[in-house]
């Protein structure tokens, strides 16, 4: 999962480590207050006039390596206060933008990346308590993680209100919406949670059977009506159910549809006043990119969305949608999609996601 982004983005830390790491340098070498020294107790000092060493020592210092003015600065600026030069790694941080971008990764996300990164390794002093590449990393995690949000617990939402908790799936055509609901579904099931589906595409062909075959699969009650009735009342006898039997939370499918297209928009929020949902969840594939969150904050403006869910992550070489819809739209992730099975779903934690994203060993 996002293989191309997570080897781009290692190169481009490598590359930030080492600008970094020049500009160090180039402020202690013109730098007087910060010498070389011996003592770790003392400041750092250069003898100006070093002994001369005798005849039994010449022969032993002559043949150790002295070590570099780089090693030498690299054993100094641990806990010391040090100034990088944003002209330094003006260069690299453009590298990154123009890398984000190939990757499907929308433009004020890409702004907001960089602008996060610029602002937390350059300034007038930086205070240098770890290695140069773990503070790289750093910055870009938590530059990637105020791009994400904080993500959103489904378990938590359910424990903390009423129930029947009402869900109501919207998304464009072919995204995977009606696989996403079952999945959810036996996604709640084995956190102990009953769920009853209402079976609200009765637009496309084959929904209601394609429905009510996944439910037999995960054992979960759907509620349908015949092929061309109205989605709401579809919908509205399925909360009526829940709250009659108990029911911990209503998972309830719709018809694909365009932003554009009015009719269809009008029945969907029509849709939205007969069942009232508590969650409003957008689902679109990973694998659609810019497209995933154009389409996503569309929706929004159109008829709201509360979380998104994402299919065919597993797909996905770029990250560019996981990354960019919550900071686009302002509403957090729910679930990512990646695979054909039943659990193959998962929770998007975004601190995870940027451990996925940033996996790999330290360049120095």
């Amino acid at each position: 999962m996002f293989d191309s982004l997570k080897s781009k983005l290692l190169n481009v830390r490598g590359k930030l480590s080492k600008n970094i790491e020049e500009s160090i340098e180039e402020t202690y070498a013109g730098s007087d207050a910060v010498r070389v020294t011996g003592s770790p107790e003392r400041s750092p000092s250069v003898e100006t006039q070093p002994a001369k060493p005798s005849e039994k020592q010449s022969s032993k210092v002559t043949s150790r390596s002295q070590p570099s003015f780089s090693d030498k600065v690299k054993s100094l600026v641990k806990d010391r206060e040090v100034v990088i030069s944003e002209k330094k790694i003006e260069g690299t941080l453009q590298d990154l933008e123009i890398i984000l971008l190939e990757n499907d990764v929308a433009l004020p996300a890409v702004d907001a990346i960089s602008s996060k990164m610029k602002e937390d390794l350059t300034g007038s002093k930086k205070k240098i308590t770890q290695s140069v590449d773990a503070m790289v990393v750093q910055a870009l995690k938590d530059a990637l993680l105020e791009v994400l949000g904080e993500g959103f617990s489904l378990t938590g939402y359910i424990d903390t209100h009423e129930r029947p908790v009402k869900i109501l799936f919207t998304g464009v055509n072919g995204a995977g919406k009606t696989t996403t609901v079952a999945k959810v579904g036996h996604f709640l099931k084995k956190n102990g949670y009953s769920v009853v589906i209402g079976s609200g595409d009765t637009f496309r062909a084959g929904a209601n059977e394609q429905m009510q075959t996944h439910a037999d699969r995960i054992g979960i009650k759907v509620i349908r009506h015949q092929e061309g009735a109205d989605p709401s009342a579809v919908l509205f006898d399925t909360v009526e159910y829940a709250k009659a039997h108990g029911i911990d939370v209503v998972l309830a499918d719709t018809a694909g549809r365009f932003h554009n297209r009015a009719n269809l928009m009008n029945q969907l929020e029509k849709i939205r006043r007969v069942m009232k949902p508590d969650i409003v969840a957008y689902v679109d594939e990973a694998v659609a990119g810019n497209d995933a969150v154009i389409r996503a904050e569309e929706f929004n403006n159109a008829v709201g969305t509360d979380t998104v869910v994402l299919t065919k992550a597993d797909m996905d070489t770029k990250g560019g949608a996981a990354i960019s819809i919550a900071h686009t739209i302002g509403k957090p992730i729910m679930f990512l999609g990646i695979g054909q099975g039943y659990d193959d779903i998962i929770p998007f934690e975004p601190a995870t996601i940027v451990e996925e994203i940033l996996g790999g060993e330290e360049t120095c």
